[in-house]
C-alpha cells in the first residue's frame, strides 16, 4: 500500500493512512482524505477555503477514477457545493455517464441528498470585494466583458496579476488489494472566468490511474496539461518501460515546448505499480507527502526541479 498527496492536501494525510491501514477501499479512502482538505478554510484552493471567479462566485471541479475497471466520475463549475469529488464519485457510480458540469451538476447533486451550503466565505468575499473594488456595478452588468479582468500571461489587461492558476488537491493510491486509484478536487483558478474548467476533472490530464503501471497527477496550470494529457502520458510512460522520473522527465519537456496561450508552472507526481515514485516542478516551489506500508513517518518532500533532455 501506498498514497502520495501534494502539499494542499496536508490536512487529510491522516485519515488517509488511517483509511489504507484499515483495508478501505482506496476510492473510499480517497475520498474520505479529500472531504477533510475540502473543508479546510486554511487551504486557498480546494472547496470551502478557495476563492471565486471573476463574478464573486464559487464553481468547484473535481474528479476519482479507479485504476483497476479504469471506471471513472467528474464535475466541472459545480456550484453551491464544496465537497465536489463525493459528487464526482456518485457520477461514477449512479450514472452512464463520466461528466457533469454547471446546472446539470449542481441538479444531480441535490439528487443524491448533498444539500446545497453556503460555498463562499466571509475572506473569500473581502478578498473578491477588494479586487473588484469599485468596478462591482460595472461587473454585475449582464454584458460586461469579463475577459480583460483576468490575470494572467496572455495578451489581455492585467487587473490582479497574482490571480493565476494555482494548486488543488492530488491523492494517488494504492489499497491492500494492490490496485491504484487517483483523485482531484479544487476551487480553480482565482478570480478565474465563469464556468472556466481546469484539468482536475480530466480523466488523463490531472490525474489517470491503471493499476498495472503506476499513477500520476499535475497541479498548477492546467491549461497546459489538458493540452498534453499529461498524466496519462506519464502512466503510457511507464507502461512503456520508463521510471517514474525518466517518465515525468519526458513530459515534462513536452509541457516545455508547448508555446502560445498561457504558458505557467506545472507540478508533475507519479508512482509507479511498485511504488517508486518522483515529482517534479517547471517552475514553482512544490511540497507533497509520500507513505507506503510498513513505514512509520509519512514523509514530506519538495518536487525537484524538471530536469532538461
Amino acid at each position: 500500500m501506498f498514497f502520495l498527496i501534494n502539499g494542499e492536501g496536508s490536512s487529510g494525510i491522516g485519515e488517509l493512512r488511517v483509511q489504507l491501514e484499515a483495508r478501505a477501499n482506496r476510492l473510499d479512502a480517497i475520498e474520505a482524505a479529500t472531504r477533510i482538505v475540502e473543508a479546510e478554510v486554511s487551504c486557498k484552493s480546494v472547496g470551502r477555503g478557495g476563492m471565486p471567479n471573476i463574478l464573486g462566485t464559487m464553481q468547484f471541479d473535481a474528479s476519482i477514477l479507479d485504476g483497476q475497471t479504469l471506471r471513472c466520475g467528474a464535475v466541472g463549475a459545480l456550484e453551491h457545493t464544496p465537497h465536489a469529488l463525493t459528487v464526482a464519485r456518485q457520477v461514477m457510480e449512479r450514472l452512464p455517464h463520466v461528466f457533469l458540469v454547471g446546472a446539470g451538476a449542481d441538479r444531480f447533486a441535490r439528487e443524491i441528498g448533498v444539500a446545497a451550503e453556503p460555498a463562499l466565505t466571509d475572506d473569500a468575499r473581502a478578498k473578491w470585494e477588494q479586487w473588484v473594488g469599485d468596478s462591482r456595478a460595472e461587473l454585475e452588468r449582464p454584458d460586461a466583458p469579463l475577459a480583460p479582468w483576468l490575470g494572467t500571461s496572455i495578451d489581455i489587461s492585467y487587473k490582479l496579476p497574482e490571480a493565476r492558476p494555482k494548486d488543488t488537491v492530488v491523492t494517488l493510491v494504492r489499497d491492500h488489494t494492490g490496485h491504484c486509484a487517483s483523485g482531484a478536487s479544487t476551487s480553480g483558478w482565482d478570480f478565474k472566468y465563469p464556468g472556466r474548467v481546469g484539468d482536475s476533472p480530466i480523466i488523463g490530464a490531472g490525474h489517470y490511474a491503471d493499476s498495472r503501471y503506476g499513477t500520476a497527477a499535475c497541479t498548477h496550470t492546467g491549461e497546459m496539461t489538458i493540452r498534453t494529457c499529461a498524466a496519462h502520458s506519464v502512466v503510457m510512460n511507464m507502461k512503456a518501460g520508463m521510471s517514474p522520473k525518466q517518465a515525468v522527465t519526458d513530459v515534462g519537456n513536452e509541457l516545455r515546448r508547448l508555446t502560445g496561450g498561457h504558458i505557467g508552472t506545472v507540478v508533475i507526481y507519479a508512482v509507479n505499480a511498485e511504488g517508486e515514485h518522483y515529482v517534479a516542478t517547471t517552475g514553482d516551489a512544490a511540497s507533497y507527502y509520500f507513505w507506503r506500508e510498513g513505514t512509520p513517518e509519512i514523509a514530506h518532500l519538495s518536487a525537484l526541479p524538471l530536469e532538461l533532455t
